[in-house]
């Protein structure tokens, strides 16, 4: 009877953790399989920790949500679909310090000379609070109309800008992210090329 209970419950471990990015926690976060945005269905197709210093601090859980799952960094940015990022602050991170990040990963990533985008950064960051644990912020793409910018579920602003919306979102995907682990988290496990 042991036997039975032990591979039923192995059978429902491993039905509920496959899949394409299965929902599960990172950090103490959670996020579901797929949400729906601008009536698209998008699926997670990865989730990474950012880790701070030499210490390894846990910053933020981040999930990339796409209508296409990929392990290819280039075609996600590059994509002209709907897609969003999802980032839950797991400790409390000051103005400075986000700003800092934001203006550092575009400097690293971006997919066009980072003066050509520098006013629309600058807006970025202004819209940018202290963050405390348990917040979330959330970039949204919808192609013709731009990224939302959201913050605990309100609105902040809209950026309609293709150059500006690849080097956002390559900031986690493109050659100089805050962390290797965090990439390859968000790329997921998905089959295909991950160069």
């Amino acid at each position: 009877m042991r036997l039975v209970i032990f591979l039923m419950s192995l059978i429902a471990t491993v039905t509920t953790t496959a899949g394409p990015a299965a929902a599960g926690k990172k950090a103490g976060v959670t996020m579901p399989d797929t949400v729906t945005v601008a009536t698209r269905p998008l699926t997670l197709n990865g989730m990474g920790l950012r880790e701070a210093t030499f210490f390894k601090v846990d910053v933020y859980v981040a999930g990339l949500y796409v209508e296409h799952v990929s392990s290819n960094p280039g075609r996600l940015v590059a994509s002209d679909e709907v897609k969003q990022l999802v980032l839950r602050f797991v400790r409390n991170v000051g103005h400075d310090d986000i700003v800092k990040a934001w203006t550092d990963g575009f400097k690293n990533n971006a997919t066009v000379p980072v003066a050509s985008i520098k006013p629309l950064i600058d807006q970025l960051n202004g819209w940018m609070p202290s963050f405390r644990k348990g917040d979330t912020l959330v970039f949204t793409y919808v192609p013709g109309q731009g990224v939302t910018v959201e913050v605990n579920g309100v609105g902040k602003g809209v950026i309609n800008n293709v150059d500006f919306t690849r080097s956002l979102f390559s900031i986690w995907l493109g050659p100089k992210p805050p962390s290797g682990d965090l990439k390859r988290g968000l790329l997921g496990n998905h089959p295909g090329p991950s160069t």
